[in-house]
Parts: C-alpha cells; sequence; structure tokens
C-alpha cells in the first residue's frame, strides 16, 4: 500500500491550514512560551476538568500539552482516565504523528533509491541501506520470497556509513547504466561481491548521496538497515536492523 502524491500534498496543506488558524485565535502565552522552547504547536484538542489539549511536536517526537484553567500553566505527559485509557494518543496520532508520517514517507519517495521488484508491486518498503551492511544483505535474503513473487518492491535508499569504502561504493550503484542489476548481483554475491568504489563520483551522484546522508540524520538515524513500511491499517513503521523471522509478514505482508 502506498501514499499518493495528491493525497501526500493535500494532507500537508491541510495541516499548514490548521496551523494558520490556530494561530490565527492567538496562541495563550502559556503556550507560546513552550513554542519558545522549540515545541511546534500542531493542533489543539478538548481535555477533561477545564483543561485545553494541545498537540506539539518536539524534536520529531510527539507530545501533549494540558493547559490548565486559569491559562497561566501547562502540564506536559499524557493524560489517562479512570479506566487507565490513555486520552493522549489519539489527538497525538491524528494531530502530530499521521502528518509526519506521510511527510516523511513522501521525502523518502523523492529521494535518490534503487528499486527491488517489480513497480507494480502492491507493498512498497524503503530502506536506509550501505552496500557493505551485511544486515542489509541479510534483508535482502529475507525478502526474496515476497519480491520475487511481484507482492512486494524494496526501495534501496543508498547512503555510505558504514567504512571508507562506502559512498564510493553506494556511488557506483547509483551511477551505473542499471542500477537495478548492479543491486540485484551485488546483495547476490554477498561477501563475494565485486562491487569496485567508484574513483571520481560525479557530482550530481555525490548531491544525490548527500541528500539522503541528510535524510537519514533528519530522521535522527545512524545504522543500516532503517526499514520504513505500512502498516495493514496503512500507518508507517519502522524496523531498525534486519528483523526476525516473524516481524517478516508484519513488513512484507502475507508470502
Amino acid at each position: 500500500m502506498t501514499v499518493s502524491r495528491p493525497l501526500l500534498v493535500a494532507a500537508i496543506g491541510l495541516i499548514a491550514l490548521q496551523n494558520s488558524l490556530l494561530h490565527a485565535e492567538e496562541l495563550p502565552s502559556a503556550i507560546k512560551a513552550m513554542e519558545s522552547k522549540g515545541a511546534k504547536i500542531a493542533g489543539s484538542f478538548d481535555a477533561p476538568d477545564g483543561l485545553r489539549g494541545y498537540a506539539a511536536e518536539y524534536q520529531n517526537h510527539g507530545i501533549a500539552l494540558y493547559l490548565t484553567a486559569d491559562r497561566k500553566h501547562v502540564l506536559v505527559g499524557n493524560l489517562y482516565d479512570e479506566q487507565g485509557n490513555d486520552l493522549s494518543k489519539g489527538p497525538l496520532d491524528t494531530l502530530v504523528y499521521a502528518p509526519m508520517a506521510k511527510e516523511v514517507w513522501a521525502k523518502m519517495e523523492n529521494s535518490a533509491w534503487i528499486a527491488d521488484g517489480s513497480k507494480t508491486a502492491p507493498r512498497v518498503v524503503y530502506l536506509f541501506s550501505d552496500p557493505n551492511c551485511p544486515y542489509c544483505n541479510m534483508f535482502w535474503e529475507q525478502a526474496r520470497p515476497w519480491v520475487n513473487s511481484g507482492k512486494v518492491q524494496l526501495r534501496h535508499i543508498m547512503v555510505g556509513i558504514i567504512s571508507e569504502t562506502s559512498p564510493a561504493k553506494a556511488a557506483a550503484l547509483l551511477a551505473d547504466k542499471s542500477p537495478e542489476n548492479a543491486l540485484q548481483a551485488h546483495e547476490k554475491a554477498g561477501k563475494s561481491s565485486s562491487l569496485k568504489p567508484l574513483a571520481n563520483i560525479p557530482k550530481d551522484i555525490q548531491t544525490k548521496l548527500d541528500d539522503n546522508q541528510q535524510l537519514m540524520t533528519d530522521l535522527g538515524l545512524s545504522a543500516t538497515p532503517s526499514i520504513f513500511y505500512l502498516d495493514d491499517q496503512g500507518h508507517m513503521q519502522q524496523q531498525q536492523g534486519a528483523p526476525r523471522p516473524e516481524m517478516l509478514q508484519k513488513i512484507l505482508g502475507l508470502k
């Protein structure tokens, strides 16, 4: 399952409109003070006992802010009812995490990736991949039944972080006349791969590598493979490292 570009643009535009309307209402001073500390207010929501809830993004995480009835104090954290239900989860999922996920998915879609599998596959999985990463190769092997059956397309966002030869090897794959075939041969060979680092990296290829690396940094990632997929409800999920066998169906779907 993939998210179409028109839907992504519409969703991001809607969030921008919500944000502008929210600020047009003039945020209370106590909430503005949280903005000055780095919280990005995504929207407000109803809360019990005179509280007013605000959903915010802070350092790539969602946080719930609760303005007290006197409008002078803010409580930060999740709010639970007497049954133990998390009253903050719904607003954070809707106002923060869903828009963040759609924006991240769109950025990965626009990154420099190499396709592995059919372009008509019903499920797309992104992974940040280093040519020298044994766990990337392990996941490549794990995914063969799904890829070969046409059910999944892996999209390798190439980076070079593991060793000195990684950037030039990633560049060699991206610069190849047939990146898909080059990646296939490299992964199939495993430790016996004959992939040579590119001696001179063209400027456009270096830009692609730099952009991929910046996206990885922006997402707070530091290792490969970092795997992103949409679950059965269409929610973006992340897996760090080669997944355990019992996780494969969640990531790749039914065989």
